[in-house]
């Protein structure tokens, strides 16, 4: 077991996996101490590194491309202070921390880890349900449909429609974005049909962030979001093959008994595979039975 404590937070490594938990003290931010502890299975790393400063030193962790919905959803774009992957080192636990970063090194070459772009989710994401308020509203998942509530500081014509339930079926992808110098940053859903065409000011799919202390929590709950929408590297859906109109009337034995069996077979597999739904089977499967 490789371990170090700090003020920053605690990381333990076991050779399995990584244990980041946060620390206690005052300056830890909202974000980390919301997000709670994370375990970080040694096939999500793609490096760890360790940098000494004259006051302090930060240990890293570089996580596979696709392998963390919370990197996913922010870009890289969360400030030091709330990147959950960096640790805070005080000057006299240098030794320990490049102590840890070797052993995790170690573990990385020993399992041969490889440092391609994950194909799938390695990390759960934040736990739900999660809610978070900042900026010009309030931001709700429970798993199946997010909520956005507006407060006395959304634009009137936004606030005007009242609050908004997005499925999470009609969700294809989340924006993040943190406020930087004079530009406002926000927290938007694309949805299914409803194209982007205003600023998230007044954008009722969006909630406008303006820089406050409470704005990075707003990215726990687009993780939480990204974390059970298709995984980027995932493949499209199959094109569902057109299907021919069955005749109004085809006479007994019209098509060879053989083939029509094997034609019920196929589109059993389709639905199977996830090609057909159930409800394009059973009228592929009619039209079928029709001309037996």
């Amino acid at each position: 077991m490789a371990e170090i404590i700090q003020k920053d937070g605690t990381w333990a490594f076991d050779g399995d996996a990584l244990r980041l938990t946060p620390g206690r003290d005052k300056n830890v931010s909202l974000l980390r101490r919301e997000l709670g502890e994370l375990v970080v299975p040694i096939g999500a790393l793609a490096g760890v590194s360790f940098e000494q400063g004259r006051r302090s030193g930060r240990l890293r962790l570089r996580l596979r491309d696709g392998a963390d919905p919370l990197t996913q959803a922010t870009g890289g774009r969360l400030a030091e202070a709330d990147d959950p992957y960096q640790l805070a080192v005080q000057t006299d636990r240098y030794g320990v921390a490049e102590y840890v970063a070797d052993e995790v090194r170690g573990a990385l070459l020993l399992e041969q880890v490889s440092p391609e772009p994950a194909d799938g989710y390695l990390l759960p994401g934040p736990a739900l349900p999660v809610s978070a308020s900042a900026g010009d509203g309030t931001a709700s998942f429970d798993g199946d449909q997010v909520r956005l509530e507006w407060n006395w500081k959304t634009e009137d014509a936004k606030a005007a429609a009242g609050p908004r339930v997005l499925p999470l079926a009609e969700i294809t992808g989340v924006e993040w974005q943190p406020a930087a110098g004079l530009e406002n940053g926000h927290l938007r859903f694309l949805v299914r049909g409803a194209p982007i065409t205003a600023p998230p000011k007044y954008d009722p799919n969006a909630v406008e962030l303006w820089g406050f202390k409470k704005d990075p929590l707003m990215a726990l709950v687009a993780a939480a979001v990204q974390a059970r929408l298709p995984h980027p590297a995932a493949p499209a859906p199959a094109a569902v093959p057109p299907q021919r109109p069955a005749p109004a009337e085809e006479p007994a034995g019209g098509e060879d008994h053989d083939a029509l069996l094997r034609r019920l077979r196929e589109l059993g597999e389709l639905r199977r595979d996830g090609v057909l739904t159930d409800e394009e089977f059973a009228l592929a499967k009619q039209a079928v039975l029709r001309r037996m």
